[in-house]
C-alpha cells in the first residue's frame, strides 16, 4: 500500500466527501470508491459504516485512520527535515486568502519572497473567510490568511499584522471637508458594508454598538473592491482598512477620514492546521511575513517618535 492511497483515505475522512477527496487528489470520484473498497479488501474488514446515512467510520475504520495519519505525520517530518539539512528552498505553497488581504498586504511579501527564493511556486486563491476554514481543516492548502481569526478546533492561530480602519467617502460627499470626525458622526449616514456572514462586518459592528453607534447599511458586499467602487459613487460610506484605499486616495477617487475618539483596528492572521508539518519553503515565507510586520511597526514606532 502506498502513501498515495493513506493520503487520499485521510483526506475522504477529513472532508467526509469523495468528490472533496478527489479534487484534493487530483483523482476521479470513482478512483477514491475504487481504492476504498481495495482497502478494505485488504484489511479483510469494513471500513465505512453504509448502514448510516452520513459518513461514518467503522471502529476498525477509526483506528486505519489514526494509524494512517501518524505515518502521514512521520513522512512529512522527515521529508521536511532532509530537505533543511540539505538546504533546499524549492517546492509548493498553496494559500487561500480573502481579497483584501491578497489584493493589499499580499503582493509585497510575495515580490519580496520570489526575488530571494524564485525556485518556489506560489499559488493564491481568493476565498470568502468561512471557506478559507473549510480549506486549511481538509489539507486544501498550506495556509489561510483571514481578518478577525475565530478560534475553532483543529486550526492554530498566527497574528501577522493590525490594519486601521479609516472611513472611505466620496470627494462629493457632505463629510469630505474633515480630515477627522468622531464616531457618532456617522449617525444617519448611508453606509456600504460587507456582507453579515463576513468577519470584518461582524466585528465592526460590535465595536460601533460598543460606542453606542448605530449605523444605517443600505448596501451589503462580499468583497472589497465593489464596496470601493459604491462608496466612489456616493451610494455610501464605508469603514476599511487603510491600505486598501490608498490608491484610490491618491488618485482622488476616495478621501479618507480618521475616527479620532475611536481606534477602529482589524487584526490579520496565518492559519494553519494544527499539527501540519510546515516544509522548509513554507516556514521561510511565514517567517518573511511575520519579520516584515514586525519590521513595520517598528518603522511606525519610530516615525511617531520623530514627530
Amino acid at each position: 500500500m502506498h502513501l498515495e492511497n493513506l493520503k487520499i483515505f485521510c483526506d475522504l475522512v477529513q472532508s467526509k466527501s469523495f468528490s472533496k477527496a478527489a479534487k484534493l487528489n487530483g483523482i476521479t470520484q470513482s478512483a477514491v470508491s475504487q481504492q476504498l473498497r481495495a482497502m478494505e479488501k485488504h484489511f479483510n474488514t469494513l471500513i465505512i459504516d453504509r448502514t448510516q446515512k452520513q459518513f461514518k467510520l467503522t471502529h476498525e475504520g477509526d483506528s486505519l485512520h489514526v494509524g494512517f495519519r501518524d505515518i502521514l505525520q512521520v513522512y512529512d517530518r522527515l521529508k521536511s527535515e532532509l530537505l533543511e539539512m540539505k538546504k533546499v528552498l524549492s517546492g509548493n505553497i498553496h494559500i487561500s486568502t480573502i481579497y483584501s488581504i491578497g489584493l493589499h498586504q499580499l503582493p509585497d511579501y510575495l515580490k519580496n519572497f520570489m526575488k530571494e527564493f524564485p525556485s518556489v511556486n506560489v499559488r493564491v486563491e481568493y476565498r470568502r473567510a468561512n471557506l478559507i476554514y473549510e480549506d486549511v481543516l481538509q489539507g486544501a492548502v498550506d495556509m489561510g490568511l483571514v481578518a478577525f481569526p475565530e478560534k475553532t478546533k483543529g486550526i492554530e492561530v498566527i497574528p501577522f499584522a493590525e490594519e486601521r480602519l479609516v472611513l472611505a467617502i466620496s470627494p462629493e460627499h457632505p463629510l469630505a471637508k474633515h480630515t477627522s470626525i468622531d464616531v457618532s458622526q456617522l449617525k444617519g449616514y448611508r453606509v456600504i458594508g460587507f456582507d453579515q456572514d463576513i468577519p470584518t462586518r461582524r466585528s465592526v459592528d460590535e465595536m460601533l454598538e460598543s460606542a453606542d453607534v448605530e449605523l444605517r447599511t443600505v448596501m451589503e458586499f462580499d468583497n472589497i473592491e465593489t464596496i470601493k467602487r459604491a462608496v466612489e459613487i456616493n451610494l455610501g460610506v464605508a469603514l476599511l482598512p487603510e491600505k486598501t484605499i490608498q490608491r484610490e486616495v491618491q488618485q482622488g477617487l476616495l478621501k479618507k477620514i480618521s475616527i479620532k475618539d475611536k481606534e477602529l483596528m482589524r487584526p490579520l492572521a496565518i492559519i494553519r492546521k494544527k499539527g501540519r508539518v510546515s516544509p522548509p519553503a513554507l516556514k521561510q515565507f511565514m517567517r518573511l511575513l511575520s519579520e516584515k510586520s514586525l519590521d513595520s511597526v517598528m518603522d511606525e514606532g519610530i516615525e511617531k517618535s520623530s514627530d
